[in-house]
C-alpha cells in the first residue's frame, strides 16, 4: 500500500511534518469509522511506527486544531474518538455494546432544521445527533448468550 504524502497539507497549516504524523493521518484516512487514540497507537504498533501513546494525542490536539481531524465527544461515550475531516456534516451510529461508531452520511434533519429557524425566528448555526443501540454483532452476541443459558 502506498503512503500518501501529507507534506502539501501540513505546510498549508503552518505544521512540521513528521513521519508520526503523517502515519496518525494515515490511519485515519484508512479507517471507515471514527476512532480512538487507543487504536491508532495499536494500529501504528502493529506497522513498526515507533511512537507513544502521549505522542497520539498531542498530535491529535495540533491536527484538530488545524482542522485536518474532528474530534468527537460523543453523548453518554467516554471515549473520545477521531476520524479525518472530509469536510462533510456527519451523524453516528453508536453500539452501547462494543462502543463501535459508524458514520451516517446523509442528514435527516435538515428539512426540519429549516422549519424550526422559520417557525422561531431562531438562527441555527448547526446540530448534533447521536443515535445509540447495538450492531449486528453485539445482538448476535446477545443471542448466543441467552440461546446457552437456556440450553
Amino acid at each position: 500500500m502506498q503512503t500518501k504524502d501529507y507534506k502539501d497539507e501540513f505546510k498549508q497549516k503552518g505544521l512540521k511534518n513528521t513521519k508520526q504524523r503523517a502515519a496518525i493521518l494515515e490511519i485515519l484516512q484508512e479507517s471507515d469509522r471514527p476512532i480512538t487514540a487507543e487504536q491508532v497507537y495499536n494500529e501504528l504498533k502493529e506497522k513498526n511506527v515507533p511512537v507513544n501513546l502521549s505522542t497520539i494525542y498531542r498530535n491529535f490536539l495540533f491536527l484538530c486544531e488545524k482542522e485536518l481531524v474532528n474530534k468527537l465527544a460523543l453523548t453518554g461515550e467516554s471515549s473520545t474518538f477521531y476520524e479525518i475531516n472530509r469536510m462533510v456534516h456527519r451523524h453516528y451510529l453508536v453500539c452501547l455494546g462494543c462502543k463501535k461508531v459508524l458514520a451516517i452520511d446523509d442528514c435527516p434533519l435538515e428539512s426540519y432544521e429549516e422549519l424550526l429557524a422559520e417557525e422561531t425566528n431562531f438562527v441555527i448555526t448547526g446540530h448534533k445527533l447521536d443515535i445509540f443501540g447495538y450492531c449486528a454483532d453485539c445482538q448476535k452476541k446477545d443471542l448466543n448468550e441467552q440461546h446457552n443459558k437456556n440450553s
